[in-house]
């Protein structure tokens, strides 16, 4: 008869780990190094110059990467100085549902872009094309391109057709 005593169990912790600029493969590979699971999710973009075309992997959310740590070792995370913060997900279900979603659709082979959250009104700014700069509120969710810009002293709104790629979501 054995009296050794039961293994602890591991605590882990999941994280949302932001990177510093262009150091999510970095940290990616860090993080391979440690033996942490983590998930960095890759696209391919392809840009076209003069007389060539070049192919290359880009991170689908830039500056970010999802790790699971084991809690006594998080702070072996920080070692290599590639992160700005790391940020504790406290629904961890929900949370790995949607990164399998992000998973199969990255596995797809479909053309995907990253697109904001657009709700009723949501403060947007205008990043890009001609009214660069102006402010206004989403009217329509389900057809994001219309943008309403407000002349407060008439108390009326202009609802304009906006790309959705031209389009910054507000804090």
């Amino acid at each position: 008869m054995s009296d050794s005593a039961p293994a602890p169990s591991v605590e882990l912790l999941w994280l949302v780990c932001h990177t510093k600029p262009r150091c999510e493969k970095k940290f990616a590979a860090l993080m391979k190094a440690e033996q942490f699971e983590h998930y960095l999710p890759l696209m391919e973009s392809v840009r076209k110059y003069a007389k060539q075309t070049k192919r290359f992997t880009k991170p689908l959310f830039p500056g970010y990467v999802f790790a699971c740590v084991p809690t006594e070792r998080k702070n072996r995370i920080y070692q290599m100085d590639l992160l700005a913060r790391a940020i504790s997900v406290t629904d961890v279900p929900a949370f790995l549902r949607q990164i399998e979603a992000v998973k199969a659709i990255v596995a797809s082979g479909f053309e995907l872009s990253v697109m904001p959250l657009l709700t009723k009104g949501r403060r947007v700014k205008v990043s890009g094309g001609a009214l660069h700069g102006l402010e206004g509120y989403v009217d329509n969710p389900l057809d994001p391109r219309g943008v309403i810009i407000s002349v407060d002293v008439l108390r009326q709104g202009l609802l304009v057709k906006v790309p959705v790629e031209n389009l910054t979501v507000l804090p």
